[in-house]
């Protein structure tokens, strides 16, 4: 019997010795420990302007090019959006610049057709690919090339859609801004 609950205490010390070593002080004595993730999604901290939380996304080495339903990153959805702030923090923080939605366009398309010239600029200079074409074989100079008034009806159902997300078009700032966007993209 004695030597039954000397075994057992070996094995526990052993079990003990061994698992000591896994200790997450222990892992990477000397480096900073990642801090969790928050709760929201990356997306859904972008869309409610959350930038704590897409700061804290960033830290924790979360996938900033994790798509929802419609192939949009968080960049992308900063684009959309005009989440100027996100937007720089997801392009400081590795995000993918050339990602592409369900309709191939990619974060550089979405901020110049809607005019968000900050994120554009950002874009730029971080190195976005301005000949990438989208599913209609457009490239983001492309899209605010032609006539306000031709794609305003797109803007329009856009802002229905997406109006109730938070998603605010000033069709006046559009229209005087495209021409200034092309140029942008053009240089």
């Amino acid at each position: 019997m004695k030597s039954t609950v000397t075994a057992i205490f070996v094995v526990f010390v052993l079990l003990g010795i061994v698992g000591c070593g896994n200790q997450s002080g222990d892992q990477d004595a000397g480096q900073p420990q990642r801090p969790d993730p928050p709760a929201v999604s990356l997306q859904e901290a972008v869309v409610v302007g959350n930038l704590a939380a897409v700061r804290q996304h960033i830290a924790a080495g979360s996938d900033l090019d994790v798509k929802d339903a419609y192939g949009s990153t968080a960049l992308i959805v900063a684009a959309t959006f005009g989440a100027t702030d996100a937007a720089i923090a997801l392009i400081d923080g590795g995000a993918d610049l050339n990602t592409t939605n369900n309709e191939g366009s990619t974060p550089l398309h979405i901020s110049a057709f809607f005019c968000h010239a900050e994120i554009v600029e950002a874009l730029l200079a971080a190195g976005a690919d301005v000949n990438a074409t989208n599913n209609d074989g457009r490239t983001a100079l492309q899209s605010v090339e032609g006539a306000f008034e031709d794609l305003r009806p797109v803007y329009e159902q856009l802002g229905a859609d997406l109006g109730p997300l938070g998603l605010q078009l000033d069709y006046e700032h559009i229209e005087a801004s495209r021409p200034l966007i092309a140029e942008m993209l053009r240089s």
